[in-house]
């Protein structure tokens, strides 16, 4: 670790980048808690205000990865809902309800995540579906079965479960403060695998993140990825002005495909769902912490999204009939956004998406 930093902690001028197996040496020896925790935080902000390589990157995922429970269900097909793990501030998220939306158009899907994380410290998809009422601390094994069950088709699975070495990385987060490389390399682990192929979707704000991810997926083991420029990073595209997402299909070059809101059939004057009136944060004096308090606002979360699996006119259900759809074109299952748009609808309408989250709320 001396090493390590020695290089990448030394100045603008003068920071010497690391190979592959060196950043997922250092990154292993802070997952196994043998870094010394100082070290381990100079090394995380370096490597940040240094500017990650793609090895350096490639390098900390593979070490958690390597530290990482992952599964393959018993499905060909499983597409990754990967939303950021700091959870959203600005909008009601209702992304935590697409995989269940995606499961009754015959996609088995998973989604992951964790309680709490920085620098946005939002509504996690953890926050929003133990709000509405889904067992959010299943083992990786229950997770997988929930998937398996035609039925039910999709879960979410807990960092916790996934990787508790990472997870327990968190405080040292919170006192890092900056974001670190693992906030960009968390949602590539794949912690569910199809026995033919998976299929990531994410999001991102910044321009030069596609082909970041695109290499990072690769390196993961994804056999496609879909790249979209989301709302506040995430999985769902502005509800009311054009947009992007960019895409590879095994070993297919990254595409970008340009979108418009009214493709799928939506008419919208907000980029995405609202924040309704909630409470001041409970957290003072931190500048990082979110205004409102988030607890409620993933409270409110979960309604809109109930309402909108039950069919309820509005940005909630507009939200995943967009992300759904850009997701069936990707898998060929639709050939363009109005037919994919329809088909999320139908499932939608005749109450088949609401059935499936609600089989796995039961159990």
């Amino acid at each position: 670790m001396r090493s390590y930093i020695q290089r990448v902690a030394t100045g603008p001028e003068y920071s010497k980048d690391i190979s592959f197996e060196e950043a997922r040496d250092a990154m292993g020896h802070i997952l196994s808690g043998a870094a010394d925790p100082v070290q381990a935080g100079i090394f995380l902000i370096a490597l940040r205000m240094k500017r990650e390589t793609l090895d350096e990157n490639g390098g900390c995922l593979q070490a958690i990865i390597d530290a990482s429970n992952i599964a393959t269900a018993d499905a060909d097909h499983i597409v990754d809902i990967a939303d950021p793990y700091d959870g959203y501030t600005r909008g009601l998220p209702v992304s935590p309800f697409l995989p269940a939306v995606l499961a009754a158009c015959g996609v088995r899907a998973v989604s992951h995540g964790a309680e709490a994380v920085g620098p946005k410290y939002g509504a996690t998809h953890r926050k929003v579906l133990r709000a509405a009422g889904i067992n959010v601390d299943l083992t990786l094994q229950q997770g997988v079965q929930q998937i398996n069950r035609e039925e039910v088709g999709w879960s979410y699975i807990d960092q916790r479960q996934i990787c508790p070495a990472l997870h327990d990385l968190i405080a040292l987060r919170t006192q890092i403060v900056k974001r670190p490389v693992i906030t960009t390399v968390e949602v590539l682990i794949g912690p569910v695998r199809g026995k033919l192929g998976t299929h990531l979707m994410t999001g991102y704000v910044h321009k030069p993140y596609p082909p970041v991810y695109e290499h990072l997926a690769r390196l993961s083991g994804f056999e496609s990825s879909v790249f979209v420029r989301g709302v506040e990073g995430g999985v769902t595209p502005s509800l009311k002005q054009p947009s992007k997402y960019f895409e590879f299909r095994d070993d297919g070059a990254l595409t970008e495909v340009e979108i418009e809101p009214e493709q799928a059939g939506i008419d919208q004057d907000v980029r995405a769902v609202p924040l309704p009136e909630l409470e001041p944060s409970k957290v003072a004096g931190d500048d990082t912490a979110a205004k409102y308090d988030i607890d409620q606002l993933a409270h409110e979360a979960a309604r809109m999204g109930l309402s909108a699996l039950q069919g309820e006119e509005g940005p909630g259900l507009d939200s995943l009939v967009y992300s759904g759809a850009i997701m069936l074109v990707h898998l060929d299952i639709e050939k363009n956004l109005a037919s994919a748009a329809e088909k999320i609808r139908t499932a939608i309408g005749s109450g088949k998406a609401y059935a499936h989250f609600q089989k796995n709320k039961l159990q």
